[in-house]
């Protein structure tokens, strides 16, 4: 939108109509002791053009993101997005409608909706699935507490340290100050340690949550885990990336209870972290307890099918005292855009995509560990698109140089844990070709 500057003529006429004789006389109510003399060190005036190739230039000092081999992770992936899903989602009465929490909500909302919630407890092997939360952190977060709800008088909250640290900070926020209490599982090589694991166990644990792959990009033993936490009696929250699921073994099929996790990976651009969708499945017999909302399938007096907003649990929906969410919306246009792309891959396709990643990560990280220096972080653990490396040079360093070259090299996991310094958490789409993947590791044999 453009900015055109009021004339003087224009200034003196609102001026008349307020009944002032100057601007300066519109802050006269302002005590002179909390007034600050700002003087602006601006440059000449300039003309529209003038502004406007100013802009342009600083414009062209940013990098160019598309211009870079991006390896980068952590949560945020470089995925393929098929052209059909912009197409599709661009349509005005899908990038336009009404912010979906209203009980008139449209009945082609209302549908795509329905069946995102069918793909995502298809892709999770859970029974009932949410209209699709904000983002991987706060379902996560809404899974602790509806897990506290389910076990009731139960405070204690075990977190895996193979969680995204970013879902973890927001865990421990949705809990502070309250009677429960968010405890650390220790990893131990990169994945979340069994034995340590049973020791926390108790009849004060509400939950476990555990991340699958891991923040580290490790493939957890979840069903191992799920035993442990079943025995005593606590639920088990099963955190990931969605895509994964095409290659590995789901939530539903090792027993969790609630499955959450980041989907940006299905067909929803990187866009500098947001905004992104959160998805959120469970089993039927919780489906009081679950947070957002659910959209039902029915039928009219004439028996044609109807899509309805089945369940609403916000507080302003219901008693305070009764909400589990405090969720305002789901993320309709987002939750489409991973419908769209989840329907024009099908089940063989979703696989597809996940065994490139697999097979790419596998052959860069070979190659990787050939290299004088290098090793993988945790040899021998199993890994899906994501692995850690450690070499002569910290992560910071390969990170910085590797800029100059236009390779975003990975993710330094010394910003996170001063255990994980100098190591370096690479990730790797199906976008990858055999020339980066070599590009990449010839640049770390240069360094």
């Amino acid at each position: 939108m453009r900015y055109t500057l009021h004339t003087a003529g224009e200034i003196k006429h609102m001026l008349g109509v307020i009944g002032a004789g100057s601007v300066d006389e519109l802050f006269q109510s302002i005590p002179a002791n909390v007034q600050q003399e700002c003087r602006l060190e601006l440059p000449a005036p300039l003309s529209e053009m003038e502004a406007a190739e100013l802009a342009d230039s600083l414009a062209r000092l940013n990098y160019d993101p598309g211009s870079f081999v991006c390896f980068l992770g952590g949560g945020s992936y470089d995925h393929y997005i098929p052209a059909a899903v912009d197409q599709l989602l661009s349509r005005s009465e899908f990038y336009t409608c009404y912010t979906p929490y209203q009980a008139e909500v449209s009945q082609g909302t209302l549908q795509a909706i329905y069946e995102y919630q069918s793909l995502i407890s298809r892709l999770t092997g859970m029974e009932i699935a949410n209209a699709s939360g904000y983002d991987g952190a706060s379902v996560t977060a809404d899974a602790a507490l509806m897990a506290c709800a389910l076990r009731r008088g139960r405070g204690r909250i075990l977190v895996s340290e193979g969680l995204n640290p970013a879902y973890r900070r927001v865990v421990e926020t949705y809990n502070f100050g309250g009677d429960r209490k968010v405890e650390s599982v220790p990893v131990r090589d990169g994945a979340t340690d069994l034995q340590a694991l049973k020791k926390l166990l108790d009849s004060d644990c509400a939950c476990l949550i555990v991340q699958n792959p891991d923040f580290f990009g490790i493939v957890e033993n979840t069903a191992e885990l799920c035993r442990a936490a079943h025995e005593a009696d606590a639920l088990m929250i099963v955190a990931g990336d969605p895509l994964a699921l095409g290659v590995i073994v789901s939530p539903g099929e090792i027993g969790a209870d609630i499955a959450v996790g980041e989907g940006q990976s299905l067909g929803v651009p990187q866009s500098f972290g947001g905004p992104y969708l959160g998805y959120f499945a469970t089993r039927e017999e919780f489906k009081r307890q679950l947070p957002g909302r659910l959209v039902g399938l029915t039928e009219d007096a004439k028996g044609r099918a109807g899509y309805v907003l089945t369940l609403q649990t916000r507080e302003q929906h219901i008693r305070r005292e009764k909400a589990t969410s405090n969720i305002c919306t789901n993320q309709s246009l987002l939750a489409l855009a991973a419908t769209i792309y989840l329907s024009l891959l099908g089940r063989e396709g979703l696989r597809r995509v996940a065994e490139l990643c697999l097979e790419k990560a596998h052959y860069l990280a070979e190659r990787i560990s050939g290299l004088p220096g290098w090793k993988l972080a945790w040899p021998g653990q199993p890994f899906f698109k994501e692995f850690t490396v450690e070499g002569p040079l910290t992560a910071a360093e390969v990170i910085q140089r590797l800029l100059k070259k236009k390779i975003l090299a990975g993710i330094d996991l010394g910003k996170f844990d001063k255990h994980n310094r100098g190591k370096l958490l690479i990730a790797v789409t199906e976008r990858r070709t055999r020339e980066q993947l070599d590009a990449f590791v010839e640049a770390l044999r240069e360094l």
